[in-house]
């Protein structure tokens, strides 16, 4: 990984992206807006999760933030949760790191751009493992902390990253344990990359059984998730376009160019 800096951190006023915090502000902007554009950039987010959800599956999503994922995951169980008691919640006031919810009670679990705001992410797998039943899937998709992904987090100013943390403790917050929204974009390079520490860490209670690297430009010019940024309004025929653009840079440029990770970790049977 080609790291700009080891470790930067922004204080909360230093930040430029400050609706991306208040979700009915980002429920606003996704309502009146959703461009083709960003359900573009949501569609490739979340519909290949559908390929590892079968109909009758009960499932459901950790840190659902405004819940886009409903738009996208056609599985009829399917609940949305999240810390907070917002109203668009399926199930309110859900602590991913000790959810409350019975032993192996799901089929799967969606965690789509949450792990790295957890501050202790050791207590997150053991508790999905928890309730994943055998051979139970945690669906992931997680930013890629590349060269640009940096440098837009330097420039953003938003929520920062630290290459020094040590994942696999659950000692010392990997993220500030007071803000919800507070999050380490290097986390998910640190977990996934070095595939012998994630057995010697994770191995027995989980393998890996599907991972991609994806997202560049579709991502940069979505015109902002849950905030208003510039963008060039498309349609299907360029964003393709665009897409197939981002799938040579994240295959022959990875550290410099990608963007986001999908991954499926399977709960082992034994």
């Amino acid at each position: 990984m080609i790291k700009l800096r080891e470790k930067i951190t922004f204080s909360k006023n230093e930040n430029k992206m400050r609706s991306v915090g208040d979700t009915k502000v980002a429920l606003n902007i996704y309502g009146s807006k959703k461009s083709k554009n960003l359900h573009y950039l949501l569609k490739e987010r979340f519909h290949w999760m559908n390929n590892f959800i079968d109909d009758n599956d009960i499932g459901i999503e950790v840190g659902s933030g405004i819940g886009f994922s409903k738009d996208y995951i056609k599985n009829k169980n399917f609940k949305t949760t999240d810390l907070s008691s917002d109203e668009h919640l399926d199930v309110k006031n859900i602590d991913a790191q000790s959810t409350n919810f019975k032993d192996e009670s799901m089929d799967y679990v969606i965690a789509s751009n949450m792990v790295h705001h957890i501050p202790y992410p050791i207590k997150f797998f053991k508790e999905m493992n928890r309730i994943l039943k055998k051979n139970g899937k945690l669906i992931i998709f997680e930013p890629y902390c590349s060269v640009l992904l940096q440098t837009a987090t330097i420039l953003m100013r938003h929520e920062g990253f630290d290459f020094s943390v040590q994942p696999w403790d659950n000692k010392l917050p990997k993220s500030d344990e007071n803000d919800v929204w507070d999050g380490n974009i290097a986390v998910s390079n640190l977990i996934f990359d070095d595939k012998k520490a994630f057995n010697e860490n994770l191995g027995l209670y989980f393998k890996i059984e599907y991972e991609k690297l994806t997202e560049c430009l579709i991502f940069l010019n979505s015109g902002g998730v849950t905030s208003k940024t510039f963008h060039i309004p498309m349609n299907n025929f360029f964003l393709n376009i665009l897409n197939r653009i981002d799938k040579i840079l994240v295959k022959l440029f990875p550290n410099i160019f990608c963007l986001g990770r999908r991954i499926v970790l399977k709960k082992n049977s034994f």
